[in-house]
């Protein structure tokens, strides 16, 4: 299904593929944001993206936050941003680091004039580049220049038999026809870590990830915690079948694909260099992960779910898909793709991968998932450590 597909996408000035067309309001630290929702408020079609932190961080907790604002201003999906700081330096970075795709970006600092004078500022090259964007038009891209990100949430049984293993039939295809990938969760590969290792492209990637969960592994045991109950698995998983970590990881591993080896590992919201399936370090935490990957790029996310989870991005669309019938009639507002006709013997796995990708298609070309038609636009920063 997904050989010579097309879409109807926005090429972007560094050549990448966007199927979204925002202008974005981009406040650098957490006492900007108030500045940041008046513009948004002032000029209509601009999207605010309000958030915690930016104040007082260091080392590489500080390198991931620039990461983040950075990748996220400058994700394909994203057609300008306005940049409001307190401080002028930390702001510069931020517009500096957007401004190397190409694309429109412009700053504002805070202190020393005011909120007032620097909305009044913001609000007029906002205008500018909201009016801008409305006339960007779609053009035909190939489907394999999309760059998807997967990861699933509110696990139970059917996850792992028929979500999660329709998300990685997809991979399957889309890595084969030199498409990008990324995949992550470290927290919930416990217990099938050598699965994971064991579809590395090499011993040097097999390594770097073993590193990476090794890492995390001992972060859990550094803070004499020898019991993660109702964080890892979760009370919904639990309801619905799940009693523990190796089981939910065994399910999850499922979105990687069968024949699909990872060719690299990726920190927080870092770019893959290059095609292909890539490993990135994020929590499990659904609207972090995200985040996290739309700061790496990602254009649209496949989001597996068991027992419903009702997780949406700002700039990334979130494809959710579910195998369990029950979820897909109770919470049929929140589901873009039923698969529950894998467990009732109705569907193929390979049928129900390519009515994923046609789901792609449709939303790659303009239509709105689940996520986005309620309103959910959930950013969250991921922090590392206290702030000095």
């Amino acid at each position: 299904m997904s050989k010579d597909r097309k879409v109807l996408a926005y090429r972007r000035e560094n050549g990448r593929v966007g199927i979204r067309n925002h202008v974005i309001i981009l406040p650098v630290d957490d006492i900007s944001n108030a500045a940041c929702e008046a513009v948004g408020n002032n000029i209509k079609g601009t999207l605010a993206l309000p958030h915690a932190y930016g104040r007082l961080q260091f080392g590489e907790d500080l390198e991931l936050f620039f990461r983040t604002m950075i990748g996220t201003g400058a994700n394909p999906n994203v057609a300008a941003v306005v940049v409001i700081g307190i401080e002028p330096g930390w702001t510069k970075r931020i517009v500096d680091g957007i401004a190397k795709t190409g694309k429109p970006v412009a700053g504002f600092s805070i202190e020393g004039q005011g909120d007032i004078a620097t909305v009044a500022q913001a609000s007029v090259k906002a205008k500018e580049f909201v009016q801008w964007a409305s006339e960007l038009q779609r053009t035909e891209c190939e489907f394999s220049e999309l760059y998807i990100s997967v990861k699933c949430g509110e696990s139970d049984t059917t996850t792992g038999l028929a979500s999660c293993p329709t998300v990685g039939n997809v991979i399957d295809k889309h890595c084969a026809k030199g498409g990008t990938a990324s995949f992550g969760e470290t927290t919930e590969l416990t217990g099938a870590e050598h699965i994971v290792a064991a579809k590395a492209a090499n011993e040097d990637v097999r390594k770097q990830f073993m590193a990476v969960f090794e890492d995390y592994t001992k972060l859990v045991f550094d803070q004499k915690v020898d019991d993660l109950s109702e964080s890892q698995p979760t009370k919904g998983n639990i309801a619905g079948g799940l009693t523990t970590i190796e089981e939910k990881a065994l399910g999850n591993v499922e979105k990687l694909g069968k024949k699909t080896k990872f060719v690299g590992c990726l920190k927080p919201a870092e770019a893959p260099a290059h095609k292909g399936l890539w490993f990135m370090d994020t929590s499990s935490a659904a609207a972090e992960a995200v985040t996290l990957w739309a700061a790496s790029g990602a254009v649209v996310h496949l989001f597996p779910t068991g027992q419903g989870n009702i997780i949406g991005n700002p700039i990334e669309p979130v494809i959710k898909l579910s195998g369990n019938p029950k979820t897909v009639k109770s919470m049929s507002d929140h589901i873009d793709v039923d698969v529950s006709p894998i467990l009732q013997g109705e569907m193929t796995l390979d049928q129900a991968g390519d009515a994923l990708i046609e789901m792609i298609v449709r939303t790659a070309n303009g239509r709105l998932t689940a996520a986005e038609a309620l309103g959910h636009r959930e950013f969250v920063m991921t922090k590392l450590y206290r702030s000095a």
